[in-house]
């Protein structure tokens, strides 16, 4: 990582095989190192989340048999990966989107 980069905060969830596959790992972690290095994603790997907050986004990881998201908020120090989970329906579930709100809100008071 240059000093130009900005540094991942994880503060829920993880990217390991398993459960991603090896592949999906790989692909989470070459998008992650985009955004570290300021690339802006579009769709179809990344989609904006104002339900959550401004600056905030999800990435598409499809993987064999599953689809991972990991939600993530784009900050002038570092990127916070907000939740990374499995997603099973055509819509983000609630709890989802408020445990994301709460991460986020603790983020910026720091």
């Amino acid at each position: 990582m240059s000093k130009a980069d900005k540094p991942l905060v994880w503060l829920k969830g993880e990217i390991k095989t398993p459960p991603f596959s090896a592949p999906a790992r790989i692909e989470a972690g070459v998008l992650l190192r985009r955004l570290q290095r300021g690339e802006s994603i579009p769709l179809p790997h990344s989609r904006p989340m104002p339900v959550i907050g401004k600056a905030c986004h999800e990435l598409r990881i499809q993987d064999a048999g599953r689809t991972w998201r990991i939600v993530y908020h784009i900050d002038a120090e570092a990127i916070a990966i907000l939740e990374v989970f499995s997603k099973t329906t055509a819509k983000t579930p609630k709890p989802v989107i408020d445990n994301c709100r709460e991460r986020l809100r603790r983020f910026k008071s720091i």
